[in-house]
């Protein structure tokens, strides 16, 4: 018979580690590389010694000459707070009295709801490792009086969005909606149509519900060289500038000479070589069209976690929906680490419950948490080539 202490069971013993583990090595090949590590993790926020530079502490000298002074290694301390990783289901107890005469039903109706926790939470935090921490996903375009749909200013940010998500609105200190959920998406006229009424001014930006300003420190923060990074000002600390380039206007294909040139770069001034390329899909279909101009067979490689890529000089190129448009990272992903104060987990009340009954209704919810930051313990050593045409 199916109670609620037999589905907290389930959802504890069968369904964390399951979604654990999905969420750890299933978003995208490069998240799967990176290294989750609660090391340098302290209360609420993470401290870690990143050095920088080399020891200076060698000379060569004469035979019964002073010995060199020592210069030991250079180090600055990052820091940065926690974020807040929240995933919720929600199971009614309409469907799970009708479900209590037979286990194959309930488990049927867990999956269900796994799946779609899964599918979702995978989707964002994908989102959040391009993002800059702000959770500022789109920005509209004209104003708009309680209507049902809102229009994007650039199409190509409708990539970002999924049918069911929920989303808020603001423009500098003025909150327009909170709470909208996505009904459908107009790819072509690059509309949301959303499940009530909302009125906004211009250029308003859209984030994903609650998130606004709480998201992981992704690779737009890393690589937008204007704002400090983990407590450090970069005009003071410039060795924390990843190295950028950007193709003229009127040569923006992307070929293996401008990849070799921003290796070359990344090796030269910083010792570090890309172990990973990522890439818009119009950046890779790009690259495509410059390998079967020259009339070679493309590379295919097969990544941990069953990923397959396409590959320059061993170096997987790897497609990525958030990837933004005409761009493509270079990455090292050994100089990366997600820090937490733990795996995946579900939120526990003081007697263990994870399942709680929703205020105000008849239903239950239980919601899978995760506290953790990305750190680059090495930002200037990676790359970007920008300005390339998007075929």
């Amino acid at each position: 018979m199916v109670t609620l202490n037999s589905a907290e069971n389930v959802l504890k013993t069968v369904y964390l580690d399951v979604l654990s583990n999905q969420l750890n090595t299933g978003v995208n090949p490069f998240y799967a590389q990176i290294k989750q590590s609660s090391d340098d993790v302290f209360g609420k926020e993470v401290r870690m010694l990143a050095p920088y530079g080399v020891n200076g502490g060698i000379s060569a000298g004469t035979e019964d000459g002073d010995l060199p002074r020592p210069n030991g290694n250079k180090y600055a301390q990052f820091t940065a707070t926690l974020k807040n990783l929240y995933g919720q289901i929600e199971i009614t107890d309409k469907a799970i009295r009708a479900s209590e005469s037979s286990s194959g039903a309930f488990v049927n109706l867990l999956n269900a709801e796994m799946e779609g926790l899964l599918t979702a939470s995978k989707l964002n935090l994908g989102r959040m490792l391009f993002g800059n921490g702000s959770g500022k996903i789109a920005v509209t375009t004209s104003v708009v009086s309680d209507l049902d749909h809102i229009k994007l200013k650039n199409k190509a940010e409708l990539r970002y969005f999924t049918v069911g998500q929920v989303i808020d609105c603001f423009k500098s200190a003025t909150t327009y909606f909170t709470g909208a959920r996505i009904q459908y998406i107009d790819y072509e006229g690059g509309y949301l149509y959303l499940d009530k009424n909302v009125t906004i001014a211009n250029e308003c930006d859209i984030y994903i519900q609650d998130s606004k300003d709480k998201e992981i420190t992704g690779l737009g923060a890393i690589f937008d060289t204007a704002k400090p990074i983990y407590g450090l000002n970069r005009t003071q600390n410039t060795w924390l500038n990843p190295t950028a380039a950007a193709l003229p206007a009127e040569a923006n294909d992307i070929t293996d000479a401008e990849i070799q040139k921003a290796v070359d770069v990344m090796e030269e001034r910083c010792g570090s070589s890309p172990d990973m390329i990522l890439c818009s899909a119009g950046v890779r279909r790009n690259y495509q069209q410059y390998q079967l101009s020259f009339k070679r067979n493309t590379d295919v490689m097969e990544l941990a976690g069953g990923y397959k890529a396409i590959s320059y000089n061993g170096i997987p190129i790897v497609y990525d929906r958030f990837c933004p448009s005409g761009t493509m990272y270079l990455l090292n992903s050994k100089d990366f680490v997600l820090s937490q104060l733990c795996d995946w987990r579900w939120l526990e009340t003081e007697n263990g419950k994870i399942l709680r009954q929703s205020t105000g209704k008849a239903a239950y919810t239980a919601t899978l948490v995760k506290y953790a930051e990305l750190i680059c313990r090495k930002p200037g050593g990676q790359s970007v080539i920008t300005g390339i045409k998007d075929v």
